[in-house]
């Protein structure tokens, strides 16, 4: 999956700061996969980001803990604009037939 990785690494590293003037960063890393990864392929690499958030959430304290809290509700806004998005062409698929 194109940018998976990268993207994987640094929502680690930004969850490892907590940092929250880093969440605009997060948000923007996730969009960038988004936009790069084939239509496929999105809702895969989101679970896979989402996965990870969440195994880091249970390990993280504090500022870490929120932080990824945070990117986990940006992903799963993020699946279900894509499932929505996945139903809308589906029924425009079916109108055509």
């Amino acid at each position: 999956m194109p940018g998976l990785a990268d993207c994987l690494s640094f929502l680690r590293l930004l969850i490892a700061r907590g940092d929250p003037k880093g969440i605009p960063l997060a948000e923007n890393a996730i969009d960038d996969y988004l936009a790069m990864a084939p239509i496929s392929a999105r809702r895969s690499g989101l679970r896979t980001l989402q996965q990870d958030a969440w195994e880091l959430h249970g390990t993280a304290v504090g500022v870490q803990r929120s932080f990824a809290e945070t990117v986990d509700a940006y992903i799963e806004r993020k699946l279900s604009e894509e499932e929505g998005g996945a139903a809308g062409e589906r029924a425009a698929i079916s109108a055509h037939r």
